[in-house]
């Protein structure tokens, strides 16, 4: 199913505890690694370099049309975040810390209102110009102002960019939320200021940026492929958090209209990895000769990282659904079990949780931590926040569990959507809709068996499968009654949350708020878990929340699994160890010309 978007999300983590330069940050304070590390467990200091990799975006698009990621407006390019440094880089086997890049470190104040940063004089931009605190609080200027509203909610406590010096930058924060500013600072892209003084950030272009990444746009043709060239003479390549990173010197994300386009390219060798995300493919595609041959390896990775919550999720701003009972109904509709045994080979887990694989995830009744923040507000809240953790009902796995479609129709007639012929009508003679809006047909055949039984119950339902540039544009504008989608959760969640379920992100154009949830008590338990100052508070706070939002029942929860299905053709070398939480391929792959001539030769 659709992957939510996450942009930079899930490097946005928080603070260190010490008031002292350090050479990395973590939310908690605690670090992996010492000062004098030289590169990451994770990586092979020696990869070789060279070679390329073509493969396909997480996030699945027919085409783009701009090289710009953090505006609102235009299809950005897969690959993008290769263009630019940030002040620190993401290690992936913790789960928040961030270590030196651009800055050699930060000083975190001991109010934690503010954090100094000391950046790297060698710092370069791809033309050979120099990086300095002025392009860093000039690009901070230009995404608070003319940013994608996905990025604004992340950085709207800092008060203030200082320049204090040449390599000397300070960001002051403002009230008491200020957790998870210093690395969400941290891990902002950094732009050349003298660069958009000339160009116009707000606008979409195919104009290749300034960067100071690794990489620089290469070869690309919208609607087919995007390449990035590695660049030889960047700057950090030799740094403690770039050491045995970015080995391949090229990489091409290639664009397919249709998702078996895409398997079809696997197969002829056009594409050298690729990630399945449907269970009938994983199942029974992958047997082609390739395969038997050992030339492609089909694997399963390990996905230590939160599911999050996939689902089916409910427009809140159509009047159809303001109705609690009315989304009770509609989610009692569609039959997992059925679904997993008949569609997906028995290989999914069904999701309750909107923190599924996490600590956070809410189980039993509340906890005495979890209602004493709870209790505070149990006026505005619903008795199912107080009772066992809502999971959705099991099904007898026949498609059409009459037990659920009663207690469905028995809802749907308190709501007042009552039955006149085979629709259901309100008392102003309006027929209660429920359109799913697709962008793929590979959806239909999930979506089909759940629009049948809706129509069971008297709905209207239908399915409208449109191409991804009308998609994309009712999504931005939340022109759809139902989507699927899915909330990527963080390992360590903080100012995020508002994004995906804070009132102000509920109607804020193209916002991950899917449903437009957002209540004052919904932003009061995302404020408890941004204020946790341990890892144990933080889970408490989250499990609350997660209790508050599922008795919303805004969605119609799916499914998840632990794990990612991978196939490549093996020509590729990598480290012993995977990174805990990413799948390291783009970033500690390399090529192996060896196993690449070995293939050639068709031995």
């Amino acid at each position: 199913m659709r992957a939510g978007l996450v942009l930079a999300l899930g490097l946005l983590g928080a603070v260190a505890a010490e008031a002292a330069p350090r050479h990395g940050l973590s939310v908690f304070g605690d670090l992996k690694y010492p000062e004098t590390f030289t590169h990451f467990e994770y990586v092979n200091p020696d990869a070789p370099k060279g070679g390329r990799i073509a493969t396909i975006g997480v996030v699945a698009r027919d085409t783009f049309d701009s090289f710009n990621n953090y505006i609102l407006k235009g299809d950005a390019a897969q690959g993008l975040e290769l263009l630019s440094d940030t002040l620190m880089a993401r290690a992936f086997d913790e789960p928040d810390a961030v270590y030196g890049l651009v800055a050699k470190a930060a000083d975190l104040a001991d109010d934690k209102k503010s954090v100094t940063f000391a950046l790297r004089p060698e710092a370069r931009f791809a033309d050979g110009s120099a990086l300095t605190a002025e392009d860093v609080c000039d690009s901070y200027r230009l995404l608070i102002t003319q940013g994608h509203e996905r990025i604004k909610p992340l950085i709207r406590d800092v008060e203030a960019c200082d320049v204090l010096g040449t390599h000397e930058v300070r960001y002051r924060f403002k009230g008491d939320q200020v957790r998870d500013l210093p690395t969400n600072v941290a891990t902002l892209p950094i732009f050349s200021k003298a660069y958009y003084a000339k160009a116009d950030f707000s606008k979409s272009t195919l104009e290749p940026p300034l960067g100071s990444g690794p990489y620089k746009i290469g070869p690309y043709r919208p609607g087919e492929f995007v390449t990035y060239q590695r660049r030889d003479d960047y700057w950090a390549k030799d740094l403690p958090v770039n050491k045995g990173r970015f080995n391949f010197d090229q990489i091409r994300f290639e664009y397919f209209r249709e998702r078996t386009a895409g398997f079809e390219a696997l197969k002829s060798g056009v594409l050298d990895i690729r990630e399945e995300y449907t269970s009938r493919e994983w199942a029974t595609a992958y047997d082609f000769p390739a395969i038997n041959d050992g030339k492609v390896v089909k694997e399963v990775l390990p996905d230590d990282t939160p599911s999050g919550a996939q689902g089916f999720f409910f427009n809140l701003r159509r009047e159809q659904f303001k109705d609690i009972r009315v989304r009770k109904a509609l989610a009692l509709a569609f039959d997992f079990e059925w679904s997993n045994a008949n569609l997906f080979f028995g290989q999914y887990k069904r999701t309750g949780s909107f923190f599924e694989l996490s600590p956070l995830k809410a189980e039993g009744k509340p906890s005495p931590e979890e209602l004493a923040l709870l209790e505070p507000l149990r006026d505005k809240l619903r008795l199912e926040v107080f009772e066992e953790a809502r999971m959705p009902p099991r099904s007898d796995g026949s498609g059409q569990d009459r037990k659920q479609l009663r207690e469905a129709s028995k809802l749907l007639d308190e709501a007042g959507w009552k039955t006149e012929g085979t629709l259901r009508k309100n008392a102003k003679g309006e027929t209660l809709k429920l359109e799913v809006l697709l962008d793929s047909p590979v959806f239909e055949r999930i979506f089909a068996p759940y629009v049948k039984n809706l129509k069971l119950l008297g709905v209207d339902a239908s399915m409208r499968i449109v191409d991804e540039a009308q998609y994309q544009d009712r999504h931005k504008n939340f022109d759809y009654d139902m989507v699927s989608s899915r909330f990527s959760g963080d390992l360590t969640p903080g100012t995020s949350l508002r994004i995906f379920f804070g009132t102000a992100s509920a109607n804020a154009p193209s916002s991950y708020n899917m449903s437009g949830v957002g209540t004052p008590e919904i932003d009061a338990l995302i404020d408890k878990v941004v204020l946790a100052k341990s890892r144990e508070q933080l889970n408490i706070a989250g499990r609350a929340l997660d209790r508050v939002l599922r008795a919303e029942h805004f969605w119609v929860p799916n499914w998840h699994k632990g794990s990612h299905w991978i196939a490549y053709w093996d020509k590729f070398g990598r480290p012993a160890i995977k990174p805990k939480y990413d799948r390291g391929i783009i970033d500690t792959w390399w090529y192996d010309a060896t196993k690449a001539e070995k293939l050639a030769s068709g031995n």
